[in-house]
Parts: structure tokens; C-alpha cells; sequence
């Protein structure tokens, strides 16, 4: 069986597909509803599919993680995701796809809920920023390389699917040979406390992590999903949207160590602030110079470099700021965060480009995450503490 290294990267690789599909997805449908005429309010609420599965399975995972354990967990919600994907090209209905979406969304939550808990879990505090940051880089990885199979549709509608899936497979093998692990119930409050009354005390002990994770999950959902649709208004062509897309999951790649790291060493609080401060800042110079191809390159590279590690940075404070009983509960809520950002952020977006096309589609980024910087900069620091 694998050694707890080969166990790592085994959920590391299996992160990196899960990003790939979902990078894949959201700017591939997006362009193929634009170009069959669906509205952009319409194309952004087709969008949220993904996000509303996360949302809709988050509360209901905790009690089957502690009883079965890690790997049939992720199991599952990597078959329902290599289930959904070989579908999509068989039937092209418009409510099918939604369907397909909203189960790929519960297999990705359960899939990222296993894995993320159980890398926590098993990291101490030393190495914790570095290992969910090697989370988060590999996620960008392969998001960075998913809207790249866009350019497939002019081979045949089958080959971006079919590629995602077969390739999804391959990794989801690789489980195979891993040992199953439960979490500890040694110090837990399973028994004498609620599900309820745990996911209140993680929200009363660490609601500003989940910030982070909410405003990613705005950003990689607008930008991947709405974005496409508001590219080809302003004048840009489906070859160039495809490779200006992945330049901010790209630079990513760059910043996840190195934030993480230092996430270590200042604290994460400062890093978020840091973090959401470049992303406010890219975002208006997109704004200002959308019509350019080469300025929105290097806008979304370096919002990228900051914005891009708001995902792992938040699971990292969060985890810091629970103990360890609450981890569970924290994933969970970290991950509802983000699809309630992701939900929120494709469908307020395509309204408003629809119904103020005039407004530049930044400033709405902009705006969110202003609000994330004041909420975060406004909170006293934070000690872990132990739950009731």
C-alpha cells in the first residue's frame, strides 16, 4: 500500500483533475450557450449549477466522513464527476447540461471535502500553510490548463468531454491503492453535540476565513464563466479569451508556495490582506484597459499572483482558528462559502452586464472585494480556541 507521501500526492493529483474539469467546464459551456444565443443572465444562472451542488451536499457529508472515512468518500464523488462528464456531449439539452452540472458540483464538494480534511487533519501547524498551498497549486494547475479546451470545439463537441473524463479516470485509479483512514473522535463532540451546534461554534470561532474562500469562488466563477460572454460583447475572439482566462489561475502557480510559506511565518491575516489588496488593485486596471488584449494579460496575471491563493490562505486560517474537532465542520463551511460566493457571482454579474452594459464587468469584482478587505481588516486578532 502507499506510504503517507504517495498517499499526498495521490490527493494532490486528484485536486489537480478536479480543477481541470471545472476550469474546463465553466468557460466551455459558457461559449457554447453564447453561441447558440442563450442570454448572458441566463447563461450566468446555467453557470451556478456546479455551485449549487456544493452548496446543497456541504451539510450532509460530515456524519458518512466520520462513519466510512476518507477514501470511500472521495471515491464517490470522483465517480459521480467521471459519471457526469462522459454524458455531457450525448444528449444537448440545455436542462440535461444543468443536471450533469449540479452532480458534477456534489461530486467535486464530497471529492474536495475528503481531501482537504484529511490533508489538515494530518499536517501539523509547521508545515500547514505550505501543504494546503500545494492544494491550492495544484487546483490552479489544472484550472489554469482547463479553458485551453475550449479551442477542442473545432474538432468536435465529444473531444474536451471525453479527454476530461478519461483523464479523471486515470487518477481516480490511482485510489486503489491508498489505506482508508477515519478522523479522530478521541477529542470530537460527535456524540453530545449537534451538527448544528458545530457548524455555529466554527462559524462563531472562524467566520473571517470563510471570506477568503467566498470571495474566490466569486472570482473563479465570474471570471471562467461570465467573463467569456462579456469578452466577445467587447470585441475579443473565443482563440484570445481562451488563453487571457487561464493567465490568472497561471500566475497562481507562482504565488501559492511562497504566500503560503510566508502565511507561516507573519500570520495569515496580514497574507489575505496583502492577497485581496493586488486583486482590488489588478481588477481596476482591467477596468480601465479591458478593450486591450495584452492589458488584460497582465491584469489577470497579476491579480492571479495575489488573488489566486485566497482558496488554500482561508483554509489555513480557518484551521488555525478551530480546534481540531471542529476542522470537519470548518471544511464544510469553507466550502459553502465558496459556492455561495460562485452562485452569487456568475448570475449577478450576467444580470448586470445585461442590464447595465455600460458598467465595466470589473468594477463588480472590484466592489466585492472591497468588502472583503474592510470585514477582514476590521477583526481583532483571532487565538484558537477550543469548542464547548
Amino acid at each position: 500500500m502507499a506510504s503517507i507521501r504517495q498517499r499526498f500526492w495521490t490527493l494532490i493529483s486528484l485536486v489537480t483533475i478536479s480543477g481541470f474539469s471545472q476550469g474546463m467546464l465553466l468557460p466551455l459551456l459558457a461559449v457554447i450557450l453564447e453561441e447558440r444565443g442563450i442570454s448572458s443572465s441566463i447563461n450566468g444562472l446555467h453557470a451556478t449549477a456546479l455551485y449549487i451542488g456544493i452548496l446543497i451536499s456541504s451539510p450532509f457529508m460530515e456524519k458518512p466522513l466520520r462513519k466510512f472515512g476518507y477514501k470511500p468518500i472521495i471515491m464517490f464523488g470522483g465517480a459521480l464527476v467521471l459519471f457526469s462528464l462522459f454524458l455531457f456531449p450525448l444528449w444537448q439539452s440545455l436542462w440535461f447540461w444543468f443536471i450533469l452540472r449540479l452532480t458534477i458540483g456534489i461530486g467535486d464538494q464530497i471529492l474536495h471535502f475528503g481531501t482537504q480534511t484529511w490533508i489538515t487533519a494530518s499536517s501539523d501547524h509547521q508545515s500547514r500553510g505550505r501543504n494546503i498551498a500545494y492544494y491550492g497549486l495544484f487546483f490552479s494547475l489544472g484550472f489554469t490548463a482547463g479553458p485551453l479546451m475550449t479551442n477542442l470545439l473545432s474538432i468536435s463537441i465529444y473531444v474536451p468531454f471525453l479527454l476530461s473524463a478519461g483523464l479523471s479516470l486515470a487518477v481516480w485509479l490511482g485510489l486503489l491503492w491508498i489505506n482508508n483512514e477515519t478522523p479522530e473522535n478521541d477529542h470530537t463532540t460527535i456524540h453530545n453535540t449537534s451538527s448544528i451546534k458545530r457548524f455555529k461554534q466554527a462559524v462563531s470561532l472562524g467566520w473571517v476565513a470563510f471570506l477568503p474562500p467566498l470571495a474566490y469562488g466569486f472570482l473563479e466563477a465570474t471570471l471562467h464563466g461570465i467573463f467569456p460572454v462579456y469578452g466577445l460583447r467587447i470585441g475579443h475572439n473565443v482563440n484570445v479569451l481562451s488563453f487571457i482566462i487561464p493567465c490568472f489561475a497561471a500566475a497562481s502557480l507562482l504565488s501559492q508556495i511562497p504566500l503560503g510559506t510566508l502565511s507561516d511565518r507573519i500570520g495569515r491575516k496580514k497574507v489575505i490582506l496583502l492577497a485581496v489588496s493586488g486583486g482590488i488593485a489588478a481588477f481596476l486596471f482591467a477596468a480601465l484597459f479591458e478593450r486591450s488584449a495584452a492589458m488584460l494579460f497582465i491584469s489577470f496575471s497579476i491579480a492571479g499572483l495575489f488573488a489566486g491563493s485566497l482558496f488554500s490562505l482561508g483554509i489555513s486560517y480557518m484551521t488555525d482558528l478551530l480546534p481540531q474537532e471542529l476542522l470537519p465542520a470548518g471544511n464544510i463551511l469553507c466550502g459553502m462559502a465558496f459556492s455561495l460566493g460562485s452562485i452569487i457571482g456568475p448570475f449577478l454579474s450576467g444580470a448586470i452586464i445585461e442590464w447595465l452594459p455600460g458598467l465595466s464587468f470589473f468594477y463588480i469584482i472590484v466592489a466585492l472585494l472591497f468588502l472583503v478587505l474592510v470585514a477582514t481588516a476590521a477583526v481583532q486578532g483571532q487565538k484558537k480556541s477550543q469548542a464547548a
